[in-house]
């Protein structure tokens, strides 16, 4: 699978886009690609099979969006976008709605928590570009409300993603669904082994596209962990949120901990709303509206939308929880420094976590910068061995307890 070169950017009217399409760029002031869209849109217009790594962040929407719509609208066919989150599909939904409606193409979003009903009238209306979760998708197609074999362009959006969740069995089944004879284009800020597996058994010839190394995190994001009691993360996160004024987005590993986090910050008068697999559809959308429009400041959220939150100007994220893989806390940590901004990602890890930490700074490559935890009123002082990073005991040979004489950057290369 041949890797493109790197070559600066230049502006949109040197990659092959259609005059009309130019014109809405221009006219919503998007004048510069990103560097995943100056290498990918041109050999997508062109209709070739393309793997795209790129940090979440980068703009990997339009850079399989407009070759799409633009293909879509010079031929017959139609487009089929897949999707882990609803967040997500809503996302691509609306930024493709840029495009999609001067170009006469019309889409539906075919997504768990919504109406069958509503979305049985959305296929029936002839859609040229379906966005949809696999869920929901499959169970469209076991209804046999809608078919794939005219899809001669296929994109799969945080391929990655859909596998941990387990839906191979689906996206296999979809490959089979869809036109033998047709364009794929799978995109990933992460591309471990399985998709290039999947890469090579479906895709023709496929470029790899790759602007970063995978796991590579936007930079701009200053990165920073505390080692906490677990009692102690409310109290930390409370002073975090008087530290910092802007809007925070805080990921907590399981929904039940979402639930909780909203309770105590609202109690103590946050602004504050939350979104988990527990939210039905419209209090996720409200939530997140909310969050956009300044509505609420702070959004606790689960890894269920560390892929389908696209924010500008988010000031932190904070990981209440470490993610139980790795390669989500890039997913998570890219929710800031968007669009070329700066931002701030704090971890909180238990003294017992130093694996999971350890997997997290091999996966970014580098030492995420150790803040020292403070003593909160009315809490005793704990054993040294529950502050790993601040009063190590005695050398025992034990890297992870050495590991506060890191300077900022430096990366760990103990052994496990």
């Amino acid at each position: 699978m041949p890797d493109t070169a790197q070559n600066p950017a230049p502006g949109f009217h040197m990659l092959g886009i259609a005059p009309q399409i130019l014109q809405i760029l221009q006219c919503h002031k998007i004048v510069v690609p990103t560097p995943i869209q100056h290498q990918s849109i041109p050999p997508a217009i062109e209709g070739k099979d393309i793997v795209g790594i790129a940090q979440t962040g980068t703009g990997k929407t339009f850079a399989f969006g407009i070759p799409l719509l633009q293909r879509l609208a010079q031929k017959p066919g139609r487009g089929l976008i897949i999707v882990p989150t609803r967040e997500l599909a809503i996302q691509v939904d609306e930024s493709l709605q840029i495009f999609a409606q001067s170009l006469g193409i019309r889409t539906a979003v075919i997504i768990g928590g919504a109406p069958m009903r509503q979305q049985r009238e959305m296929i029936r209306r002839n859609p040229r570009v379906v966005i949809a979760t696999p869920g929901r998708l499959n169970d469209h197609l076991q209804q046999r409300t809608i078919t794939l074999k005219e899809v001669n362009i296929l994109v799969l959006d945080e391929a990655d993603r859909m596998l941990d969740m387990g839906f191979r069995p689906q996206i296999e089944a979809f490959f089979r669904l869809v036109a033998p004879v047709r364009q794929t284009l799978l995109f990933s800020a992460t591309m471990p082994p399985e998709i290039m597996k999947l890469a090579h058994t479906h895709m023709k010839l496929p470029l790899r596209i790759e602007v970063a190394p995978s796991g590579t995190t936007v930079k701009g994001i200053e990165q920073e962990l505390f080692i906490v009691q677990k009692l102690e993360k409310l109290q930390l996160l409370e002073t975090l949120l008087k530290e910092h004024r802007g809007s925070i987005l805080v990921f907590s590993r399981t929904k039940h901990g979402a639930k909780k986090i909203t309770r105590s910050l609202k109690a103590k008068g946050h602004a504050v709303a939350e979104i988990h697999a527990n939210r039905t559809l419209n209090q996720r959308r409200e939530a997140l509206q909310g969050f956009k429009t300044g509505r609420y400041r702070i959004l606790i959220a689960t890894d269920i939308a560390a892929r389908g939150i696209d924010v500008t100007g988010i000031e932190v994220v904070i990981n209440f929880d470490l993610p139980d893989d790795p390669s989500d806390y890039v997913h998570r940590i890219g929710r800031t420094a968007r669009a070329g901004h700066s931002g701030r990602a704090i971890s909180f890890a238990t003294a017992d976590q130093r694996n999971q930490v350890r997997d997290i700074e091999r996966l970014v490559r580098l030492s995420l910068r150790r803040k020292n935890t403070p003593v909160f009123p009315g809490q005793p002082i704990p054993p040294s061995e529950s502050r790993p990073f601040q009063t190590p005991p005695a050398s025992r040979g034990d890297k992870w307890h050495s590991i506060k004489q890191f300077r900022p950057g430096q990366r760990y290369s103990g052994k496990r």
